[in-house]
């Protein structure tokens, strides 16, 4: 009798173990509904808090006050452009692994301009004429949601969703269920044949309500009493463009007046946009049902309006604020449908920059600083110099992300016709019908770029001889540089200098400078705990937190480290957690 009762005993003590083990393990690989991701293009770190008095408590102050704030974010690449940014997030890597080296860029082998999503072998959706279109093809490195797939025996499901192509296919991935983008010829959200063949019956439907003819015809006016925008230059001033319905760039901004054509154009480039993209966002998640599988899912979603304003008025216009402002309602809003539709606490959000963006330069030498706008971008004076002193005709192909891209066809013989012509110097100098010396004309065109006033250092990428560049722009030079993509000589501007393709007016991006690089990272919802950090953290860093926080493999090109502030104190949570169950089961 006494062996029966001490059998039993054991096999309750060894059961109770067991379903202890079964719990542990249930809450080690426990993650959440969906996984949001909201990167807003070029928005400086500091209009967290430049508008931070006026902001409501439930958008941005929500995030900083309930979320994680990495204060001291930056980028750790150059250039600091749309595309290496959103790839840099959800990669984990820099261009010189994952090899998005711009927007743009030459193709050495070729001479020919490639734009980072260009894919000759699909086409749009419901594109009878099958012209080329986009895909991930050119991005070398796994992202992760390309990993969350993988480890979900793609399972997970995974959406893009912004205005521009770029914005929305890069985050989303190769193994991508779905990216949609803006198309401005006609108004609606469209896909490329890369992913399905043809467009799900919700997406049919949001398209067919042309919400763009209704929030265009708003117009833009501002939020509040104009004297009230204390933060920015008067409205009427030289810095800015206007829009192609108006002579002047000053509120109120109406469009009552535009054709089709053109409200399809202006919807990117004010405030609605962003709206439009979060009402984008809303219809992927109701007609994909994201969040209520067996899996976490995941959509990457950009908004591109702020990009394209900031471009056009600048961080000091009163545009940028009340835009700002608009966009945190638009936050606030967005928060408030994510805790109906998932529960507060059961999503991963996160919320960051692909880069920010400068001041404009002639407001800033109106004030007696430093700044200016290079023509550098204008090849014309190099190539005329080049073919004066080598005899050869478009020698540069580009200058594009401030590198010297050559006409490799020249130095290969394949335009002069002859591959074992003789060359004839003179002076040093090689004469006309000849091939150049390449090196001789590397040299020549250093030694133009470092004579601009404006440039601070000029690098020959292919010697890697960078003793006198200091960090960080020397690191980030070399995260940057990727051969096949790349050129051959990279030119470093001085602070408050820019190119911005012969314009004065509103802004860019591109540099290493603070107002290029310094971005937010916010993270807020599942397992994150309230609070902030000053020491610094990377672009690079968040995809490794983010497959920390799942348990998933980094992607393969990751360099970035995990936000420990932000992992531990997801450990710590559940094991509290686990710990109180325990506790009550007793």
């Amino acid at each position: 009798m006494r062996k029966s009762v001490l059998l039993f005993v054991l096999l309750i003590i060894c059961l109770s173990s067991c379903v202890h083990i079964s719990k542990e393990s249930e809450q080690h690989l426990k993650r959440p509904k969906i996984v949001i991701g909201l990167v807003i293009d070029q928005m400086r770190w500091d209009y967290l808090y430049r508008f931070n008095n006026r902001y409501q408590t439930e958008g941005f102050l929500r995030l900083m006050k309930d979320g994680y704030n990495c204060q001291n974010t930056n980028l750790n690449y150059l250039p600091s452009f749309t595309a290496p940014g959103h790839t840099c997030i959800y990669t984990g890597s820099v261009p010189s692994l994952h090899g998005i080296a711009g927007n743009n860029w030459t193709d050495p082998k070729t001479g020919n301009n490639v734009y980072c999503v260009d894919d000759k072998t699909v086409s749009l959706v419901g594109d009878t004429a099958h012209a080329p279109s986009m895909s991930p093809a050119n991005l070398l490195t796994t992202t992760i949601t390309d990993e969350l797939r993988l480890a979900s025996n793609q399972k997970s499901r995974v959406y893009g969703v912004a205005l521009k192509d770029r914005g929305s296919i890069l985050p989303a991935g190769h193994l991508a269920n779905g990216a949609y983008w803006y198309n401005d010829k006609t108004g609606t959200f469209t896909s490329s044949t890369y992913y399905p063949n043809q467009n799900p019956k919700w997406l049919q439907t949001f398209n067919s309500k042309h919400y763009v003819d209704s929030l265009v015809k708003l117009n833009w006016k501002l939020l509040y009493d104009p004297k009230s925008y204390s933060l920015s230059t008067v409205d009427a001033n030289t810095y800015e463009k206007p829009y192609k319905s108006e002579k002047t760039p000053v509120f109120p901004h109406m469009f009552d007046t535009l054709n089709t054509d053109d409200r399809n154009a202006t919807i990117k480039s004010i405030p609605a946009g962003n709206s439009y993209t979060l009402m984008m966002a809303k219809a992927c998640m109701e007609g994909e049902k994201l969040g209520f599988g067996d899996e976490t899912d995941f959509l990457a979603i950009s908004l591109s309006s702020t990009d394209y304003i900031g471009h056009q008025f600048g961080p000091n216009s009163i545009e940028i604020e009340d835009m700002y402002l608009r966009l945190d309602q638009d936050i606030a809003s967005f928060l408030k449908y994510l805790d109906m539709r998932y529960g507060e606490g059961n999503y991963l959000f996160f919320l960051t920059a692909d880069h920010g963006g400068a001041h404009n330069a002639a407001f800033l030498s109106d004030l007696d600083i430093p700044a200016g706008v290079t023509n550098v971008n204008s090849m014309s004076d190099l190539n005329t110099q080049l073919k004066n002193t080598f005899g050869r005709d478009s020698m540069v192909l580009s200058l594009d992300n401030y590198q010297v891209s050559l006409n490799e066809r020249i130095f290969n013989n394949t335009s002069s016709g002859s591959a074992n012509s003789v060359t004839t110097k003179t002076k040093g100098h090689v004469t006309a019908g000849n091939t150049p010396d390449r090196e001789q004309v590397k040299q020549a065109i250093m030694k133009w770029l470092g004579n601009r006033p404006e440039v601070s250092y000029v690098i020959d990428l292919e010697s890697g001889n960078m003793n006198m560049v200091p960090e960080p722009i020397k690191t980030m030079v070399v995260n940057g540089y990727y051969r096949p993509r790349s050129g051959v000589i990279q030119f470093i501007l001085n602070p408050g200098w820019y190119d911005n393709g012969g314009r004065t007016t509103g802004t860019t991006h591109g540099t290493w400078n603070p107002y290029d690089v310094h971005i937010p990272l916010l993270w807020y919802g599942w397992h994150v705990k309230a609070g902030e950090t000053n020491r610094p953290t990377y672009m690079t860093d968040i995809s490794a937190t983010l497959a920390a926080l799942l348990h998933i493999q980094a992607p393969n090109g990751c360099i970035g480290k995990p936000i420990t502030e932000i992992t531990d104190a997801s450990k710590h949570e559940k094991s509290e957690k686990h710990h109180k169950a325990h506790e009550k089961s007793e």
